[in-house]
């Protein structure tokens, strides 16, 4: 059985959908963890509600950067995960972490990438940007997650139509329901290739 650690910062929109696709059999996984950087978040909501460990773990909890790096790596050998899915993490993946794991993090961003991605482009930003520069398309990307924000290699896209009228809130809650259905299926799919490739 593939192990998960999710990582997520937020609601836990995603978290909930991924769970959803393993509960009705669409995907072949377990989720073992979630690691926020926050508390009191509907994500840890979640993962209460479905007997899922959860770890807060932030940088202003250690002296310095390194103590902190070494507290996530060493949660995530704890936990053993096949892969770590990023579903609205909002701090950096650490280097130490992407090294232990190569190709094993994997992150979903809300815009066809490499357009509006990067330091700053995250949630209504990204959206906000998209029709500030008269988009006619816009979706979301799922990648590798790499050194840096946003330009690991891309393993899956979807779009939509931009309607130059709707508000960022609404664009932003049709890419979301988009990344529910793409997240999932993805995951499943990269799942399947790491297997062949370790046959």
């Amino acid at each position: 059985m593939n192990k998960l650690v999710i990582f997520a910062s937020g609601s836990g929109s995603n978290f909930l959908s991924i769970i959803n696709h393993i509960t009705n059999g669409h995907l072949n996984a377990k989720i073992v963890g979630l690691i926020t950087n926050k508390a009191e978040i509907g994500a840890i909501d979640i993962a209460r509600q479905y007997g899922i460990p959860h770890c807060i773990l932030s940088s202003a909890q250690f002296t310095n950067n390194k103590t902190y790096e070494s507290a996530l790596l060493n949660q995530c050998v704890q936990w053993n995960p096949s892969l770590i899915i990023c579903a609205g993490y909002l701090r950096k993946i650490p280097a130490n972490l992407i090294l232990a794991y190569p190709n094993r993090i994997i992150n979903i961003h809300p815009s066809l990438l490499p357009k509006f991605g990067g330091h700053g482009f995250y949630g209504l930003h990204v959206h906000k940007s998209v029709l500030k520069s008269k988009e006619t398309h816009t979706g979301c990307t799922i990648h590798i997650v790499s050194t840096e924000y946003d330009q690991g290699p891309i393993i899956a896209q979807e779009r939509l139509s931009v309607d130059p009228l709707e508000s960022a809130e609404l664009l932003a809650k049709r890419v979301l329901k988009l990344e529910h259905q793409l997240y999932p299926r993805t995951i499943a799919s990269y799942l399947k290739q790491m297997d062949n490739t370790t046959e």
